[in-house]
């Protein structure tokens, strides 16, 4: 098992103490044996600190106890800073891995040797676990409807989201490079697509290797709320991506994604963000 290359699951818990037991038990039926899981609570309400003290007792867990929450993209690094795996996991406490999510996604790494992160397709489940359907469009027979972007996604994630953040898998230096998440935004998956991909291919696993709860009130469906601060970060990374790009197919992306936003922002309220999107393009 030793020379297996080792896999860092790093549990965000945030007041999630109705699926944490799921998404723990979810790792640990993993038919991959060479897991590390790091389990960080950033600042829970709801009584799952005392839950999860009461269940590490004696288990080969990590636990990051963080009294006051400090945010997704602040306590994922402090779990990243503890890892020592070759593999990187971002697990939301209410999500799921499918017992053979870990093995695949190292099959895809051996296979596609240039990646720096790999993704897959999700069933998405409502807050009582009922399947919803699957995250990418597949036909009676379960094959896709379409082909799915692989290698240099840079440009395709400027113009539109077509991946399920739970769905990813990174190599380690993918996020050292980084210096992990950029903690001054509110959330981390259009971010870090984004400044990943700049630099490191993406491949695909055709299948269905992991499980996304739609929870009420959760990080994702707050984006879209009136007035959503989510959008200020939004502008950031489009800041970013100007910066970063090198061509025109790019630049006509990043057009393409900031007029979609302004669309966003007349919706949700947000008067103030247009003129930097203007800007942009």
């Amino acid at each position: 098992m030793n020379q297996l290359p080792l896999v860092s699951v790093i549990c965000l818990s945030h007041n999630q103490l109705a699926y944490i037991k799921q998404a723990i038990a979810s790792v640990m039926k993993q038919s991959y044996p060479n897991i590390e899981l790091i389990l960080v609570d950033d600042g829970s309400s709801d009584g799952s600190k005392d839950w999860i003290h009461s269940f590490i007792n004696n288990k080969n867990i990590q636990y990051i106890d963080i009294p006051q929450p400090i945010g997704n993209c602040s306590a994922f690094n402090k779990g990243f800073r503890k890892s020592a795996g070759k593999y990187i996991i971002d697990l939301a406490a209410d999500d799921i891995l499918l017992p053979e999510r870990i093995l695949k996604g190292i099959n895809t790494f051996l296979e596609s040797s240039e990646a720096g992160v790999t993704y897959c397709d999700v069933m998405n489940i409502d807050e009582n676990g009922v399947e919803l359907g699957t995250h990418f469009n597949r036909n009676h027979r379960g094959d896709l409807a379409k082909k799915v972007p692989e290698g240099d996604v840079y440009s395709e994630l400027i113009e539109h989201y077509f991946i399920s953040p739970p769905s990813i898998m990174i190599k380690r230096e993918v996020l050292v490079e980084l210096e992990g998440y950029d903690e001054s935004l509110s959330y981390e998956d259009f971010d870090f697509w984004i400044r990943s991909s700049r630099n490191w291919n993406y491949a695909f696993t055709d299948e269905v290797l992991v499980k996304k709860r739609k929870v009420t009130g959760s990080l994702s469906e707050q984006q879209f709320n009136y007035r959503s601060t989510h959008q200020a970060s939004t502008l950031k990374v489009c800041q970013k991506i100007k910066e970063l790009n090198r061509n025109r197919e790019e630049n006509s992306a990043l057009r393409k994604r900031c007029f979609y936003e302004i669309k966003q922002c007349i919706k949700q309220g947000n008067w103030s963000l247009i003129t930097g999107f203007l800007k942009l393009i």
